[in-house]
């Protein structure tokens, strides 16, 4: 049976405007539960209560509940509704997003990185959580750069980085030594010229791009949510995997 996702979408909206459970409900003339479980559930309010919400919040109805569209749009369409927010700069997703990803993550914990230091920054138990999301059942593979590849090197020098990028993948894999012997999580190193940086939690994604001269924590994050039909959230798991086929197990620091 398939999980419900919440709606992840109507939620941030609903912060951002300052609108309440209770006012919603109020607006819509019912009962605050229901729309709890358009919150946590994911369940898709009846046109007139749809019309009202998405009034309130100034928002586009099929930007809430993307669902709604006929079966037969798919593609570019669907696509535009996988997006749930466009952050201008990686520090500003918020932290309590990561964290709650993580916690709730049930089958996929995918990470990309060349270094990723401030993924174990912003979770300061970071290796646990992850052996604990593992222990559960769900799959981690945690994917960085080979510290010795030549694509590292041409990384450290478009960004100025003075030859420090190897040594701070070094120091962000000491985060995850632990993991090497956790069944269920695994850790690869990869040779790639990488263009984004990738964190996917079962069927939300941050996608981090990398711009010619800038550091990752300057560009640009994209959340998405996978959406059937949609071609974005599969188009960077795709990527993801044809990097993780190519990467070599790190079984720790010889």
């Amino acid at each position: 049976m398939t999980k419900p996702l919440p709606n992840e979408r109507l939620r941030a909206l609903m912060l951002q405007r300052g609108i309440s459970t209770e006012e919603l409900a109020a607006k819509c003339a019912i009962d605050t539960k229901s729309v709890e479980r358009w919150l946590s559930h994911g369940r898709v309010p009846h046109r007139q209560n749809r019309w009202t919400a998405a009034k309130l919040l100034d928002a586009d109805e099929i930007y809430l509940w993307p669902s709604i569209l006929t079966r037969g749009i798919r593609g570019r369409g669907m696509s535009r509704s996988e997006l749930i927010e466009l952050y201008p700069d990686r520090a500003s997703v918020p932290r309590e997003i990561w964290l709650r990803l993580l916690s709730e993550a049930t089958t996929n914990v995918d990470v990309l990185v060349h270094s990723g230091t401030f993924f174990a920054q912003v979770q300061p138990r970071i290796a646990d959580e992850l052996a604990d999301r593992a222990r559960d059942g769900v799959r981690v593979r945690l994917c960085f750069g080979d510290p010795a590849c030549a694509a590292v090197a041409v990384r450290d020098a478009e960004e100025g980085l003075d030859g420090t990028l190897s040594a701070h993948i070094r120091a962000s894999l000491i985060y995850y030594r632990s993991l090497v012997e956790v069944e269920g999580a695994e850790i690869r190193l990869h040779s790639t010229t990488l263009y984004n940086d990738l964190f996917r939690y079962d069927d939300q994604l941050i996608v981090n791009p990398h711009v010619y001269g800038s550091p990752a924590s300057l560009n640009p994050a994209i959340r998405l949510q996978k959406i059937d039909g949609g071609l974005l959230f599969d188009l960077y798991c795709s990527a993801f995997e044809r990097i993780w086929n190519t990467a070599a197990r790190w079984s720790g620091f010889d």
